[in-house]
């Protein structure tokens, strides 16, 4: 998401109040629960229309790349079919509680995906109530670490962003830091995470946030130029970030301010054009940052299933997919086993080492600076180890 993708304790990030009901217990999943021969079933709710949908195709085809790899090509664990079943959530929570209910209601054991940090926000208490595993994908939004024992993420979080571009403040004692985002649980999840990381360092910390329906961004970027900071925070998502960035360029923030955020998928790599050498990138993930001369075994058969250059969000569905299949082979279909088969769990994933931590099911993981070369690619400047980027271990919730 341009932090763009990105994108206390953040133990205070806002966790949206459900009143949902849950699904009766009198359904199909009860009268499978005996039948150790029967598939189990995994629901994927994500974005395959709306703003986030390339981040959902992504997603989906590196979930199918993981499943593959994690049962050997079988799509079965100890002999039992994994039946995928997906839903669009268009970015909507409502919609992604509906059919996560309805999910749940015709069986589905594992909920997975979330593109959106709003949705993921919703669909977390509807598994605590029921009592299913959900996996959450792409929502980046520190809320969803540690919201409930049966919640796990497959990717980063917005604390992990923000450690990373930490990297590129220096000391930040005495520093005007303006974080501009947008205004959506995303964005103020990155806004307080810069407050209480790059703000806790001694820096003072101003935002503005831009309406997510916004389309002319003049106005905002101009506020931007008179705050005079000495380090502009952008966290972005969706496909408003190319207008958002000719704004900001044509308004000189790029020329007159260190600025820095995530770097996007890889469509939007050519919409900075000459700005894009001005700009410091922290990166979730970039085909460049595992491959190649930094080649991993994980990454490479990544690659090879998916059939191409992996993109940003493809990690997340391929270390989805790795978690579920560890999560039925220790558990089968009982969740508090698969709970204790996941916290704690140390694996190689597509990005390098993953553990995921007991204390609050927070995904810790490496992460990567990277700037523009001459040629108009990506490169590596080096990665940050998981301990560097790690979030402060938030208390369970439920």
């Amino acid at each position: 998401m341009s932090a763009t993708y990105t994108r206390r304790s953040l133990t205070a990030a806002a966790v949206l109040a459900v009143a949902a009901a849950a699904v009766g217990c009198s359904s199909p999943q009860d009268a499978a629960s005996g039948d150790q021969n029967a598939p189990i079933k995994v629901g994927l709710v994500y974005s395959q229309s709306g703003a986030l949908a390339s981040y959902g195709q992504q997603y989906k085809a590196g979930f199918t790349a993981g499943l593959a790899y994690a049962t050997n090509g079988t799509g079965k664990v100890n002999g039992r079919t994994v039946e995928v079943s997906e839903a669009d959530d268009a970015g909507d929570p409502n919609k992604a509680v509906s059919a996560a209910k309805d999910m749940i209601g015709k069986g589905v054991k594992i909920l997975a995906g979330s593109t959106a940090s709003g949705v993921a926000l919703q669909v977390a208490p509807i598994a605590a109530q029921n009592k299913v595993l959900f996996v959450s994908g792409p929502a980046a939004t520190d809320g969803v670490t540690g919201v409930n024992r049966y919640t796990f993420r497959s990717g980063r979080q917005s604390y992990q962003d923000v450690l990373t571009a930490k990297s590129f403040v220096g000391d930040a004692t005495g520093k005007k830091v303006l974080v501009f985002a947008q205004d959506s649980a995303f964005g103020k999840a990155n806004e307080a995470a810069v407050k209480a990381v790059i703000g806790g360092a001694g820096a003072t910390v101003s935002s503005i946030l831009v309406p997510a329906t916004a389309t002319d961004f003049t106005p905002a970027a101009v506020q931007a130029k008179n705050a005079k900071a000495d380090l502009v925070f952008v966290a972005w998502a969706g496909t408003t970030a190319s207008a958002m960035w000719q704004a900001l360029d044509q308004q000189g923030v790029l020329g007159s301010t260190q600025v820095v955020t995530g770097l996007d998928q890889k469509s939007t790599w050519p919409t900075f054009g000459a700005a894009g050498g001005k700009i410091s990138f922290l990166s979730h993930f970039f085909d460049g940052a595992t491959t190649g001369a930094n080649e991993n075994a994980v990454a490479k058969a990544a690659r090879e299933k998916v059939g191409g250059p992996l993109d940003l969000f493809h990690p997340d569905g391929f270390t989805a997919a790795q978690m579920i299949v560890r999560a039925i082979a220790e558990g089968g279909d009982d969740v508090e086993k698969q709970i204790k088969a996941l916290e704690g769990y140390s694996f190689d994933g597509v990005k390098g080492k993953l553990t995921i931590r007991a204390e609050d099911h927070a995904l810790l993981q490496p992460m990567f600076q990277v700037k523009f070369g001459a040629d108009g690619q990506p490169e590596l400047i080096k990665a940050v180890a998981p301990q560097d980027c790690a979030p402060p271990a938030a208390a369970m919730k439920s």
